[in-house]
């Protein structure tokens, strides 16, 4: 199993550059913030729309910058990571710097114009998203981590639109069975991609689930994940009011996390392809969502 959705396979500068970013993962995660806004019951407009996207392109930048920065001791000795873009010296360590700093910028800066509640909490999505790397170094769960972080892009989509509110009025109608739906299902399928560095993560003390339980436990732990996360995201349907269109997407998003799970139980084999199926149920997920919201829940 020698997938690797950051190595980097052309000449071309820009493409390495996309890859040490991951850019398709980048994109997939902004629908996650249009969840938070539309949901949230406040208007939405254009330019709230623009800074939030900025914003969490800034930040998913910066942060997986510096985490194949700060990876490089741990990727440089795994055979499975030889091809990302710092490793083949396809990008300077140099240059992964400046994409740290000028992420990290466009986020500070979407975060202050949007409103005052997004420019006094930017600093907490930023240090967790920095942190990630951390988390694999102290502790046998950095999938929860990368949850977390991302399932702060729902949050971040509501505060970014409910800035004129009271603060606790604002938290009150975050969509938090989406919030915690994206931090489960995250967090399970990281554990599912995790299976891959199992016997290096143990060999070299790097934290995961996997190496802390074995694979079969592993396995168990992610399904257990995903079964919250589908759980999460039907009773999203009543709390917010979605009708069949987004009844639909649950559904469709739910087999094929089930199907997800199911492949890899049968053969570690497809673990790359359990992978690639979550930008198709997070996009069935979060778009049926909003356009099921847009059409007034019908």
């Amino acid at each position: 199993m020698a997938f690797d959705p950051g190595e980097v396979s052309k000449a071309s500068r820009f493409h390495a550059l996309m890859r040490l970013v991951r850019i398709e993962h980048t994109l997939f995660s902004l629908p996650y913030a249009y969840v938070g806004a539309f949901l949230s019951g406040f208007p939405v407009t254009l330019r709230e729309i623009i800074l939030m996207s900025l914003a969490l392109l800034g930040l998913r930048t910066s942060a997986l910058a510096y985490n194949n920065i700060a990876d490089l001791d741990i990727d440089s000795q795994n055979p499975r990571t030889w091809n990302r873009p710092l490793i083949r010296g396809a990008v300077k360590v140099s240059d992964a710097w400046w994409l740290v700093v000028i992420g990290s910028v466009i986020y500070f800066v979407s975060a202050v114009l949007l409103n005052r509640w997004t420019a006094l909490l930017s600093p907490i999505p930023w240090f967790i998203a920095m942190s990630y790397s951390g988390a694999k170094r102290k502790h046998s769960f950095p999938h929860l981590h990368l949850g977390l972080t991302l399932a702060l892009a729902v949050a971040g989509g509501t505060i970014a639109v409910g800035g004129n509110a009271p603060f606790i009025e604002v938290l009150a109608r975050v969509p938090w069975a989406f919030f915690f739906g994206v931090l489960f299902w995250i967090a399970g399928f990281d554990t599912i991609y995790a299976i891959m560095d199992y016997e290096f993560d143990v060999k070299h003390g790097v934290g995961s689930i996997p190496a802390r339980f074995g694979i079969r436990k592993a396995l168990e732990i992610a399904l257990a994940f995903h079964l919250i996360a589908i759980a999460l995201f039907g009773i999203a349907k009543p709390l917010y009011n979605l009708g069949w269109v987004y009844l639909t997407g649950w559904l469709v998003a739910s087999i094929l996390i089930i199907y997800e799970n199911a492949i890899v139980w049968r053969s570690l084999e497809k673990v790359p392809k359990a992978f690639n199926l979550n930008i198709p149920i997070g996009l069935i997920l979060t778009l049926s969502a909003i356009i099921d919201k847009l059409l007034g829940g019908i």
